[in-house]
């Protein structure tokens, strides 16, 4: 049975990005490159640093793994004692390099870099009154915006801008700023992303993860609250509160998934917390089997505490290639099922006539675990039963996870026997939403909106990945034509003056065109589809291809 292609990539979650600050170090450009190497795995389409040297602000941005875009030599010319560093993973605004961070700018007040993790969920309206006011964007990103607000006329202390701008954007986001005299951390009044503070000899340090500062050498302080800003400056620390009226929703896929499992969150170490979700999935989800098997590296940590409330032997079923880079393959390169040889083997001798646990940390379209119950029944599992250590995800998130809408998830469309069904599997079991608050400490506290629906901060109808280009797209869309051929290079025409007659062709018309000028009705619906035609042929993304997939799915599930 072939693998219902619901979306091109990879069927995982992704985050937004890392950050990592660091003031009042000799060897900064050095330090928060180690720390981008530790935040590695929230982001991997680009990666920066700026630094604030002797002659202001300084950086280097670019496609790619934090190693591949800051080598030694880029490293070793970032000068300065104060820097921030970014890693990207896009959920708004395209993976290209001019959206790559940190974002550096001259304004008013001086010079000010911004590296965002997170989204900003009034970002299509706070775009469109800025740039009716005057605003030229330079990205598509909503970190910008920062920039723009920090930007407006004020005459008012540092400090006072600071608060006055993040009161006014919504959503999740920890940021750290950098001018040349100050490191800058704010975490939205929410908590959804972490940020923690840290001390590295006689610097500061700022960070998306505790796990940064084990690699560089710096001690964990204190969390930053939700709703503070704090600035560090030769003076010390400056802490301000900006918004504490706000219900505390840390994502709690910051436990499930995202953050590294040494990483320390409100005080949990994640691993710790992931072995107690596999340990609450197997007293929900008992199954009599021979062995538990990981889903290497997400679901390592769930499948030990599985295996230690259930008694089921946990053994090591696949074997992970940690030396594939994000360019190693194309999506046109090899089918699907190679992609995910690549990636993970399965080991024959371990589940061959076994009755296999796999034991995952969440799914999102199905694809991937499809595949890897196929990959062990072909290496001989007499039975494979899956478990999951989150709820279903039913619903989009809008605060930096990347699915926005329901057709990204398959638990949003089918139920959970039809998509048992859909993985050839022998049981399927999602841990409650009960038990993983109870695993993750019980309590409020946590935003499970994927899970439940109930989004703690309004969502803007036009919020998703590409709103930002598809507002500039219709802002030029609704330009005249005179305003756009002079944007073009050209003069535009007098209002009173005649229309030129268009000259024919010099080519020898073909058929079609004539066609065309006999029938301009018919041909113009013939030549869309032929256009169509040939769009769905070389396109994989476009409407008309992923039918077939789509049409698959529904033939195999019976749909509400």
């Amino acid at each position: 049975m072939e693998i219902p292609l619901l979306h091109p990539h990879d069927d995982t979650p992704h985050d937004a990005c890392g950050v990592f600050g660091i003031y009042g170090h000799a060897r900064a450009a050095e330090a928060v490159f180690f720390g981008l190497f530790a935040l590695q795995h929230r982001g991997q389409e680009s990666a920066g640093i700026c630094v604030a040297g002797a002659h202001g602000l300084a950086g280097h941005t670019g496609m790619g793994l934090a190693s591949e875009v800051l080598t030694p030599a880029v490293v070793n010319r970032l000068d300065g004692a104060a820097a921030i560093g970014h890693v990207r993973y896009s959920t708004t605004g395209s993976s290209n390099l001019k959206n790559a961070q940190p974002l550096i700018v001259d304004y008013a007040r001086g010079q000010l870099a911004v590296a965002h993790n997170g989204n900003l969920v009034n970002a299509y309206s706070l775009r469109k009154e800025l740039e009716a006011g005057g605003s030229i964007f330079q990205t598509t990103t909503d970190s910008e915006i920062v920039i723009h607000l920090m930007a407006r006329p004020l005459n008012a202390p540092l400090d006072e801008v600071l608060v006055s701008v993040f009161r006014r954007v919504r959503g999740a986001f920890s940021i750290v700023l950098l001018t040349p005299d100050a490191l800058i951390g704010v975490r939205d009044p929410h908590g959804f992303r972490p940020l923690s503070l840290g001390r590295l000899d006689d610097a500061y340090v700022l960070a998306s993860e505790t796990s940064a500062f084990d690699l560089t050498g710096a001690t964990f302080v204190r969390d930053v609250a939700p709703g503070e800003i704090v600035i560090i400056t030769n003076n010390g620390i400056q802490s301000l509160k900006y918004g504490t009226d706000a219900t505390p929703s840390l994502c709690i896929f910051e436990y499930v998934y995202f953050a590294r499992p040494d990483s320390r969150i409100d005080g949990r170490t994640c691993h710790v917390v992931r072995k107690a979700l596999g340990r609450q999935l197997a007293k929900e989800y008992p199954v009599e089997a021979d062995i538990v098997v990981a889903v290497p590296d997400s679901g390592n940590s769930a499948a030990l505490g599985y295996s230690e409330q259930s008694g089921i032997p946990l053994d090591i079923g696949y074997i992970r290639n940690h030396y594939v880079g994000r360019t190693f393959i194309s999506p046109c390169q090899v089918d699907r099922d190679m992609k995910v040889r690549v990636k993970l083997n399965v080991v024959p001798d371990v589940v061959r006539g076994k009755r296999v646990v796999i034991v995952d940390d969440s799914i999102v379209r199905g694809t991937t675990t499809f595949s890897r119950v196929s990959e062990l029944k072909k290496a001989g599992a007499k039975e494979v039963h899956v478990r999951i250590g989150c709820p279903p995800l039913r619903f989009p998130c809008f605060y930096g996870i990347d699915f926005h809408s329901h057709d990204q998830l398959i638990a949003a469309r089918h139920t959970i026997a039809e998509i048992q069904q859909f993985l050839c599997a022998e049981s399927l079991g999602y841990l409650s939403l009960e038990g993983m608050l109870a695993a993750c400490g019980g309590g409020p506290g946590f935003c499970c909106a994927c899970f439940t629906g109930a989004y703690p901060v309004a969502i803007e109808e036009q919020a998703n990945k590409t709103m930002m280009e598809r507002a500039h797209k219709i802002i030029q869309k609704d330009v005249p034509a005179s305003v756009a051929s002079a944007e073009l290079g050209s003069a535009p025409a007098p209002a009173d003056a005649p229309v030129a007659e268009a000259k024919p062709a010099r080519q020898k018309r073909t058929a079609k065109a004539k066609a065309k000028a006999a029938a301009p009705a018919a041909a113009a619906a013939a030549d869309r589809t032929d256009r169509t035609d040939r769009t769905d042929r070389t396109d994989p993304a476009s409407p008309a291809a992923a039918a077939p997939a789509a049409a698959a799915m529904d033939e195999l599930f019976t749909l509400q």
